[in-house]
C-alpha cells in the first residue's frame, strides 16, 4: 500500500478546500469560515496570500493552509501554518507531519522559510501531543485579534 499524495492546492480545489475547512471549524467548536469566492479570490491569481496543500488518497484526506512569515528576532523568512486538518479516518497515520513537511519544503523552495511557527486550540490534546513529538516549542506569548468595531476604531478603514 502506498502512501497519500501531497500536491498544492489549486483554483479547482476550492470546493474540497472549504469543505475540509468546514470540518475543522466544527471540530474546534464551530467557528465561522470563510466562503469560497473569498478563499478562491485571496488564494489564487496574480498576488495569492496564502498557500494550500492538499493530501489526497482516494479522496482528499488533509490540508494545510499556510503563508510567509518573518522573524526580526532570527532575522530571517519562514512560514506561518494558518489551518492543519487531516480528516479522522487518517488520523495517527503520518499525514499531519507530511503536510507540515510539504509546506515547509514549498516555503523553503518559495521564500527561503528556515522555521516554522502554528498556533494550537488549547482543548487540541491530540494535535498538541503531535506538535510536542515533533520538537514544537512554545513562542512565550498569545496572539491576539484585532477585528470589528476595534479594527474599525483603529482607523484602517
Amino acid at each position: 500500500m502506498t502512501g497519500p499524495r501531497y500536491r498544492s492546492a489549486a483554483e479547482a480545489d476550492v470546493a474540497n478546500i472549504r469543505a475540509l475547512l468546514l470540518e475543522l471549524a466544527a471540530h474546534d467548536g464551530g467557528h465561522p469560515t470563510g466562503t469560497a469566492e473569498q478563499l478562491r479570490a485571496h488564494g489564487f491569481g496574480p498576488r495569492p496570500l496564502w498557500h494550500g496543500i492538499l493530501a489526497e488518497d482516494t479522496a482528499p484526506i488533509g490540508l494545510v493552509i499556510f503563508y510567509p512569515d518573518f522573524s526580526t528576532v532570527r532575522g530571517q523568512p519562514g512560514l506561518f501554518v494558518q489551518d492543519l486538518y487531516v480528516r479522522e479516518s487518517a488520523r495517527g497515520t503520518g499525514v499531519g507531519r507530511g503536510l507540515l513537511a510539504a509546506a515547509a519544503k514549498a516555503a523553503q523552495r518559495d521564500w527561503g522559510a528556515a522555521y516554522l511557527t502554528l498556533g494550537v486550540s488549547p482543548g487540541n490534546a491530540g494535535a498538541k501531543a503531535l506538535y510536542e513529538r515533533m520538537g514544537f516549542q512554545a513562542r512565550g506569548y498569545e496572539f491576539l485579534i484585532l477585528e470589528g468595531s476595534g479594527w474599525n476604531r483603529l482607523g484602517a478603514t
